[in-house]
Order: C-alpha cells, then sequence, then structure tokens
C-alpha cells in the first residue's frame, strides 16, 4: 500500500511541476497617442491590422509597428466595428447618433451612414448569411445589415441588454444578455431568436469568444467569472474565476488558451484541457483599466490598450485621458511556454 501510495504522490507532483508557468508577457509597447476614450479592439488577421474604437474615429494601427495606417471618421460614441471583406466594407456602430458607419476597407472612406437603434454598440460579421449584426444594449435588439448594400433588413428584439458577440460561422449568431444573464442564440438567415439559456451562476455577461471546433462559448462575467456553454446543447457546462471588471475575451485554438481581459490590471490566461474541463493558468499583469482585447489567431498575439487620466470632473466616472499617453500592448507567449 505504502508504494502504491508513494507512486500516486509522485505523480501527482510530476503531473503538479508540468504544469505551465508564467507564460506570457508584453512584448511590445507602443504609444499611439490621441485623445479620447476607447472601446473594442477588432483584429484583421488577413492584414495584421487592428481596428480600435476611439469615442469619434476608428484608429486603424499595423499589428507589427504600431503604425497609425488612418482613422474612420465622423463618428459619434464609437464602440464595435466589424470586417466584411467579402464587400470591401468595413462598419462602426456610432452609439450616440443610433447609427453604423459604412466605410472602405482600403482607402477608411465613408461610404454611409446606416440606421440602428439606442445604444448600438457591439458589432460582427457573419459569413455563411453575408449579414452584419449590431447588438443594440439600452434598445435590448440587434439590427441586421445588408453588408453590400449598406442597408437594415431587420431589427431583431433580443429580450435583455446585449453585451458582446459571436459569429459561430454556421448560420447562428450567439450574444449576451447582460441583465437577464443568458446566451441568446440568433438564427442568421431568418433574423429570429431560436434559443436561450442562463449563464449561471456566472452573472452579468459581457465580453465573448467562441471555439468552433468544440461548440464552444466563453462569456466573461463582471461576477469574476468565466462561464463556458455547449452551443450545440444550450448549456453552461464549466466555469471558471477570472479578474474583476472583465470587458475583453478571445480563444486562440492552436494552444487552447482563453483569454480574459480585466480592468483590474490582469489578463487571465485559461487553458482547455478538454471540452469541458478548464483551470487557470496565470494571471498576467497588466496596466489597470486594460479591459479591451483583440487577439490574431494567426500569429496568437494579444492586443490590449490603456492610457493615464487626468482628475476626474464633477459627475464623471473617470478624468479625461491625458495627451500622449495611450498606449498599444502586444502581449505574446514565451517560446519555452510553447
Amino acid at each position: 500500500m505504502r508504494t502504491i501510495a508513494l507512486v500516486l504522490t509522485l505523480a501527482a507532483m510530476t503531473s503538479l511541476f508540468a504544469q505551465p508557468s508564467s507564460s506570457y508577457r508584453v512584448t511590445h509597447t507602443y504609444t499611439l497617442g490621441g485623445e479620447g476614450s476607447w472601446d473594442y479592439i477588432v483584429p484583421d488577421p488577413p492584414h495584421h491590422r487592428l481596428f480600435i474604437a476611439r469615442q469619434n474615429r476608428v484608429m486603424v494601427v499595423d499589428e507589427d509597428s504600431g503604425t497609425l495606417l488612418g482613422e474612420v471618421t465622423g463618428i459619434q460614441g464609437a464602440h464595435g466595428t466589424a470586417l466584411a471583406e467579402a464587400t470591401g466594407h468595413g462598419f462602426a456602430t456610432s452609439g450616440n447618433d443610433q447609427s453604423v458607419v459604412m466605410f472602405d476597407l482600403q482607402t477608411f472612406k465613408v461610404l454611409g451612414r446606416i440606421p440602428a437603434a439606442e445604444d448600438a454598440d457591439a458589432i460582427l460579421y457573419d459569413s455563411a448569411s453575408n449579414r452584419v449584426f449590431t447588438l443594440n444594449g439600452d434598445a435590448h435588439s440587434s439590427t441586421v445589415i445588408d453588408p453590400r448594400a449598406g442597408k437594415p433588413i431587420a431589427n431583431i428584439p433580443l429580450g435583455g441588454k446585449p453585451e458582446y458577440g459571436v459569429s459561430a460561422s454556421d448560420g447562428k449568431v450567439y450574444a449576451n444578455l447582460t441583465d437577464t444573464s443568458e446566451v441568446v442564440e440568433i438564427d442568421a438567415k431568418t433574423a429570429t431568436v431560436a434559443r436561450r439559456w442562463s449563464t449561471a451562476p456566472c452573472k452579468q455577461p459581457v465580453a465573448m469568444a467562441i471555439d468552433t471546433a468544440h461548440h464552444r462559448l466563453f462569456s466573461g462575467c463582471r461576477s469574476g467569472m468565466l462561464a463556458v456553454s455547449d452551443y450545440l446543447a444550450g448549456k453552461v457546462v464549466a466555469t471558471v474565476a477570472i479578474g474583476a471588471g472583465v470587458d475583453g475575451a478571445g480563444f486562440d485554438a492552436a494552444s487552447g488558451d482563453a483569454f480574459a481581459s480585466n480592468a483590474d490590471g490582469t489578463l487571465t490566461v485559461i487553458h482547455q484541457d478538454a471540452p469541458d474541463q478548464y483551470h487557470v493558468v496565470e494571471n498576467v499583469p497588466t496596466p489597470q483599466g486594460s479591459r479591451n482585447m483583440g487577439l490574431d489567431p494567426t500569429n496568437h498575439r494579444v492586443f490590449l490598450v490603456s492610457a493615464k487620466f487626468g482628475p476626474v470632473p464633477a459627475g464623471a466616472r473617470r478624468g479625461p485621458v491625458l495627451p500622449g499617453s495611450f498606449t498599444l500592448m502586444t502581449i505574446e507567449r514565451d517560446a519555452a511556454g510553447r
């Protein structure tokens, strides 16, 4: 019995030491500057560009050099960006005037403005239906857009306040409903809600990522938890603890690592041991407030932004961004951790 116990103990220790140590770190920092707050960071993997929402515009930045390539202007309350490569058009939500700005993906020239709904926030492109979907927070709806004509097709009531969403590339679109703590499934072709399910015990889901190979959704919740859903079964199959104030998520199929970017100054890295089994690998230190992220799956880089703020005016949540302080960071996995 002692021999068996010793073998089991040694096996457990070997497994423990085999777990990867801290393997992700900030490898590059680029000062972008410019005024205004920010929101979603949307990578464009084929061209290694980033589309970063900056209050009244979208900055387009080269991933490799941190060079500003151009800007999409004329936006009032910039939040999300969707890229419809098949049509050569990009779409940026303009939340303050309840619209979407359509622009040329090569020149960044504004081509038109499309009516949406109150608090047009996140936006995504679904290749299976060749449609763009806005997620309108305060309106509790999704506006469906024809990406070639730049015209609205339908407006879908969602029954709750949507935050971020993803396309499964199979004709289904998923979104978090933060006020009801649910995931909603949208049939992209019929523009109707097909299903919904609870993210409990994960409350206030905001950020979302997807693993299409295993049919899993990752919902980052403001309750300090990430919920993993089987989207074929329509149920939560696992939860893990993450940092506070999450607002971004990603999943890298090549490494099996999921990410949650948090306002508390951490990037939580979660490894997928099996489709229903996960463990936290590490919490990478990041600047306070770096809660938005983008992941480029072609080079496995995670991108975060941060800035320094001035004094908080009366009645405001935060102070103005200090001139010249807006910064882009690249986070990569060390060669030893691969």
